[in-house]
């Protein structure tokens, strides 16, 4: 089971987390495409989009943070941060 704590983040303050869990899709990429899009529901905020450098840290450290670069439309937080749970 995948288990991914996702975090808003404004003036260096957690405003909204919660962890998603999952563990119907056929492999890891789809579990953590679920647990992302439910978090995002639920933040009420449109998915990210990966840059080569989330992709990288998220290979190497198992978190990544996306900024305003992420998003097409404006945000009312600093960062979203996702994290892999043990």
């Amino acid at each position: 089971m995948l288990k991914i704590w996702g975090k808003l983040i404004k003036d260096n303050k957690i405003i909204k987390d919660m962890v998603s869990n999952s563990h119907e899709g056929e492999n890891y990429q789809e579990n953590l495409k679920r647990c992302i899009i439910e978090i995002c529901e639920q933040f009420d905020i449109s998915k990210p989009y990966w840059l080569p450098t989330n992709l990288d840290e998220f290979n190497r450290r198992a978190k990544t943070s996306f900024n305003k670069d992420n998003f097409v439309e404006e945000i009312e937080f600093d960062k979203f941060e996702i994290e892999e749970l043990e």
